[in-house]
């Protein structure tokens, strides 16, 4: 048996922080611990924040060639996979931008049937683009690398091969796929949806419009089965209500998955991320190749096990020549000046500093004797000032008293107004956040949020309720409340 598991864990460290007080989170036996968890011969990940996708293979399922992107344009001439597919609807350019941000990565593995008939398969791990709404362009993007995923797999398959498409598509492919029953005429003019139409053909032998070569494993087993998500909000806390969206998959070509698939599931209970996992068992067995492909971690110096020498970080400084201004010389002296050594330019370094005198270190009790300076002048007497001037009149002792007497008094009621004044402005500054509105469904501190959408109203701030999203029948659920916090 076979089993494959691709998981977007949105970000390496995400689901490490599930074994917290076991290892630290970015410690080697952590990360070994979650693969396995997963129990997974061969693992793909997504999102990692590191690569984009990285896929990890037991030793038993090594693959015999491995492949980063799509168009072959990072392609390394050792242990390539091939099969590119009719690209000339791409620039060059346009190509490198597509798999620029390195959002997949093919491994080529040997296969073994139950009739004993080896076969290739071909494992492309993919996180798709999102395709932001504030951003048109990543639309078009996303749509093209599409394309090109399509392309790809198609050729790879009408070479021989197997092909399994797995990861985060970021597409809900059906209604069914999504939580928002509200949505639903939406999905009829997604452009990603529409993709996933043509590349896909309908579970068993329906009849219908999906005429594609690959097929949703787990609709194959699964046809009906309802809230089947695997990604959920984080900002909305939805995943304990089960409130998401279907956009991890794993999809193989037609033949592979009615003759060899014999399960594809979801992890909804592996926590540590706002995906979770989704796999698929094959009914064959993997041959591992003799040795691992170019590509492998265990060939980069990084992970070779060895310490690497400072050598390596240093790198040799080419200096330009310098220009020399022509002079009417002897030719045998324009040679030499043409060809100095070494040894000469360190002579000349050399004899520069021969007439500077060493500089013996200071003692740090230096730093603490006495200036000669504040000696010579502690000796000079000051001039001593009159403490009257002439031209001020003299007051009584009295009078004196009496003064000072009124001033304290005076200063006593101004140091408290003073006080009270200030106290008062800092109180109308930072007078801190005004209290949250109460939501009308539950009568609970609402919280606030920022409209993101392009119009009239972008920027401005709202009100809402502050419990995760969930169907409408659901009292326990996010309410209707909506207040502006500002009238327009």
């Amino acid at each position: 048996m076979l089993r494959v598991v691709s998981w977007n864990i949105n970000g390496i460290r995400s689901p490490l922080q599930g074994l917290a007080g076991q290892e630290p989170s970015n410690s080697p036996t952590a990360l070994r611990r979650v693969l396995d968890e997963l129990d997974a011969d061969i693992v793909c990940l997504q999102e990692t924040k590191v690569t984009s996708v990285a896929t990890f293979c037991k030793d038993s399922a090594t693959p015999v060639a491995a492949e980063e992107g799509l168009s072959g344009v990072f392609a390394t001439l050792n242990g390539d996979i091939g099969c590119y597919g009719n690209t000339d609807e791409f620039t060059q350019e346009e190509l490198r931008v597509l798999d620029s941000e390195g959002r997949a990565f093919l491994t080529q593995h040997k296969i073994r049937t139950l009739e004993g008939k080896e076969k290739t398969l071909t494992l492309i791990n993919v996180y798709c683009p999102h395709a932001d709404p504030g951003k048109p362009e990543r639309l078009t993007f996303k749509m093209r690398f599409y394309r090109l995923l399509q392309i790809r797999a198609e050729a790879l398959l009408a070479a021989g091969s197997h092909v399994i498409i797995l990861g985060d598509l970021n597409t809900a492919h059906r209604p069914i796929d999504h939580c928002d029953a509200s949505s639903l005429e939406c999905f009829e003019e997604d452009p990603g949806r529409k993709w996933m139409d043509g590349l896909l053909s309908n579970p068993g032998n329906e009849a219908g419009p999906h005429i594609g070569h690959f097929m949703d494993s787990f609709r194959y087993f699964h046809p009906k089965q309802q809230r089947a998500f695997t990604c959920w909000s984080v900002v909305s806390g939805a995943r304990h209500l089960n409130y998401g969206s279907r956009l991890d998959y794993v999809l193989g070509d037609r033949s592979l998955v009615i003759d060899t698939f014999q399960a594809s599931f979801l992890l909804p209970e592996v926590m540590g991320s706002d995906h979770c996992p989704v796999g698929a068992v094959l009914n064959v067995s993997c041959v591992p190749a003799k040795q691992c492909p170019a590509l492998c971690t265990r060939f980069l110096p990084e992970f070779a096990g060895t310490q690497l020498k400072i050598l390596r970080f240093l790198v040799p400084l080419e200096q330009e020549p310098v220009k020399e201004q022509p002079v009417l010389q002897p030719s045998h002296q324009i040679q030499a000046q043409k060809q100095p050594s070494k040894a000469r330019i360190h002579s000349t370094r050399l004899r520069k500093t021969q007439g500077v005198p060493k500089r013996n270190q200071k003692s740090l009790m230096s730093y603490f004797q006495p200036s000669s300076n504040l000696s010579q002048t502690s000796d000079v007497e000051l001039p001593t000032l009159p403490l009257v001037s002439p031209l001020t009149s003299t007051k009584t002792a009295e009078e004196v008293a009496m003064a000072t007497v009124v001033k304290e008094k005076n200063k006593v009621p101004e140091a408290k107004d003073e006080k009270e004044v200030r106290t008062a402005f800092w109180k109308s500054m930072l007078s801190g956040p005004s209290p949250m509105p109460l939501c009308g469904g539950h009568r609970e501190p609402c919280v606030m949020r920022t409209v993101k959408k392009a119009g009239p109203n972008f920027g401005r701030h709202f009100y809402m309720c502050a419990r995760p999203r969930g169907p409408p029948s659901d009292p326990s659920s996010r309410c209707n409340f909506f207040l502006w916090s500002r009238p327009s």
